[in-house]
């Protein structure tokens, strides 16, 4: 079976056991699981599709959680590799009284940052496999030539390329070198994911229609355009179709996105790991999807632990 592969990074959420409050008044935290590309590879696994996590985590307590956590929720651990020359990334989180939340890491560098590109073995990459990745550790650091490395690989395997900028700008000591980063990158990608509030900034573009248009460069062969509660849109040079959100009770959106792009990699892989071929019936139902798996998320506390298994969605 056809694989999702995740790279960058694993770290620990520390979230506030109060929401409403500024992060310097929080009193107590609830430790979780967490990191974009980790907890992508979890959705997917959770939803019976088979995933990988390649990264580096430090040897430490946090360490042997993470790995302990992505094997629990079924993914493939056997690329993740351990460090003493730094310790595992962490992140408090801030929750805002609609459930939003605010972030403060801890990585200066952390273990993930050190992931180098002589660590990435690409021979186990194959047709139909997907690579997926974010921003995050596109900094300047080792990390980044690990994901220049791997995109290469897949590429020639004949995978598939999904790139969520997943915007962190208190990561980046300047936000033009953040955006320059994600340009340089989303023409590398066969499939890009951008939320509402990263359009502009990533584009400079602030008319929407347009905006998405200026996507599709390089390799970008489909973009998914997600609005939160209002739904996600799927684009491609031929089509669009939108699929509306759903209305639930908010209680913590960590995660949220990262539900949504892993259910959606989980049905490409159903399509033999490409979006080549999707129709826009098809495309509805898979977003439909996608949007039903991050409103679930969203009324549970948590990221890989509040990420759904397939029986609580609808059917595909």
């Amino acid at each position: 079976m056809s694989k999702v592969y995740t790279i960058g990074e694993a770290l620990i959420d520390f979230i506030p056991d109060t929401r409403g409050i500024e992060l310097k008044n929080v009193v107590g935290f609830r430790k979780e699981a967490g990191g974009a590309p980790a907890n992508v590879a979890c959705a997917v696994a959770k939803l019976g599709g088979s995933s990988a996590f390649i990264g580096k985590l430090g040897v430490d307590a946090f360490g042997d959680f993470l790995v302990e956590t992505l094997e629990e929720a079924g993914v493939d651990t056997s690329f993740v590799l351990r460090t003493n020359e730094a310790n595992t990334a962490l992140a408090f989180v801030s929750l805002k009284a609609d459930g939003d939340r605010d972030f403060s890491f801890y990585r200066n560098p952390s273990a993930d940052m050190l992931l180098s590109e002589d660590e990435i073995c690409g021979d186990r990459f194959a047709k139909g496999d997907i690579l997926h990745y974010c921003s995050v550790d596109l900094i300047e650091a080792p990390v980044k030539y690990a994901h220049i490395k791997a995109i290469a690989a897949m590429k020639a395997a004949g995978g598939l390329i999904s790139f969520d900028p997943n915007v962190r700008l208190p990561l980046w000591s300047n936000h033009e070198e953040c955006r320059q980063t994600i340009l340089q990158f989303i023409p590398q990608s066969h499939l890009v994911k951008i939320s509402s509030d990263e359009l502009a900034f990533i584009t400079g573009i602030e008319d929407e229609e347009e905006a998405i248009s200026s996507l599709f460069v390089g390799d970008v062969q489909a973009v998914v355009y997600t609005r939160g509660s209002e739904g996600a849109v799927w684009y491609t040079p031929h089509y669009q179709e939108a699929a509306p959100g759903q209305k639930v009770a908010v209680v913590d959106t960590t995660g949220a996105g990262d539900a949504f792009i892993g259910a959606l990699l989980y049905q490409i892989l159903l399509n033999e790991g490409a979006v080549s071929g999707i129709d826009a019936e098809k495309a509805q139902r898979m977003v439909s999807f996608a949007n039903a798996a991050a409103a679930l998320t969203t009324t549970r506390a948590g990221a890989i632990s509040s990420l759904p298994v397939l029986q609580e969605l609808p059917p595909l």
